[in-house]
């Protein structure tokens, strides 16, 4: 499938409207799934792929793309399916997930989607904690689900939320005056791996599921009071159901009890689009899931700058 990926001016311009583009394909089920086009590298044709020893049972092989050494995930499998038995009708996603490229092996692949966030809802209460996915949305009158990716990458390579001692000693060379900060992540493995690393480091965590959501906890926060007395910065996803982390940032800068509130765009999404992505919003910064220590930093000089406002707005 080519064109798939477009100019970074083109894309760049879904930023700030909640909108997203999904590429659409099929497992072994009938079942019709989504994934944001910017974490799509390439679609092709799976190659003969090759098996190693002591490989995770949801690897189906290793394929050596353009010079380099990719694991091509069963996603079927991975999901509570059927394994691929035939893989020459077969394609693979090359996506880049968490700083890793990756290969997710799909019996079919469909079209790319323009489609607003608002659109894209959580998953149902009766799906259970143990599911699949961080979203549901509907295209041509049928279902589709977006699937927790970092669920999958997390049971195939644990991520270590730990952060360095050397790090650890720094942060407990300062004394914030505020410690609490606002957590918005879809998925609960990301959600967990953050409050883990932060509340590593003394912080309290208030954990949210999507933009929305956070913005309304902001909202009711800065009525009681002065919102930088209370919370010392924002670390939020950018793919979130019905409002997407760009949205977010846009909306906390344009409220005028909010808009200098410390925001870090925390994502598995990565590229050359980002930059552009995250001046246009006004994010404070963006750091590519995960690194404990680099979050970690990031949170220790928004803490800092954190106590300077809280002091000036008393």
């Amino acid at each position: 499938m080519s064109g798939i990926l477009d100019s970074v001016n083109q894309r760049t311009q879904l930023v700030g409207q909640n909108r997203l583009e999904l590429l659409t394909f099929r497992l072994n089920r009938r079942q019709r799934y989504g994934i944001n086009v910017f974490k799509v590298k390439e679609v092709l044709q799976c190659p003969k792929l090759t098996s190693m020893p002591n490989l995770h049972p949801f690897v189906k092989g290793i394929a050596y793309i353009r010079g380099q050494t990719i694991s091509v995930i069963d996603m079927s499998l991975a999901t509570g399916g059927r394994p691929v038995e035939d893989i020459s009708n077969c394609f693979i996603i090359i996506s880049e997930f968490n700083r890793s490229v990756q290969g997710f092996l799909v019996s079919a692949v469909e079209r790319i989607v323009n489609i607003n966030w608002e659109a894209i809802l959580p998953p149902p209460k009766g799906a259970g904690r143990n599911n699949y996915l961080t979203a549901v949305t509907e295209i041509d009158n049928e279902l589709v689900e977006i699937l927790d990716v970092e669920k999958i990458l997390d049971q195939i390579s644990p991520v270590d939320t730990r952060l360095s001692s050397e790090l650890l000693n720094e942060i407990s060379l300062i004394t914030p005056t505020v410690k609490t900060v606002l957590v918005a992540d879809d998925s609960m493995v990301a959600r967990k791996q953050v409050q883990r690393a932060i509340e590593s480091i003394g912080c309290d965590c208030i954990c949210v599921k999507d933009g929305k959501e956070a913005f309304r906890t902001l909202q009711t926060m800065a009525a009681k009071g002065s919102i930088y007395q209370q919370l010392a910065l924002v670390i939020s996803d950018i793919e979130m159901p019905e409002m997407d982390g760009y949205t977010l940032t846009a909306a906390i800068r344009n409220d005028s009890a909010l808009k200098d509130m410390h925001v870090i765009l925390h994502t598995s999404l990565s590229g050359v689009f980002n930059q552009a992505m995250v001046e246009r919003v006004g994010a404070n910064a963006f750091i590519p899931k995960f690194n404990p220590d680099e979050l970690g930093r990031a949170v220790k000089d928004a803490m800092t700058t954190a106590t300077a406002a809280c002091v000036s707005s008393k």
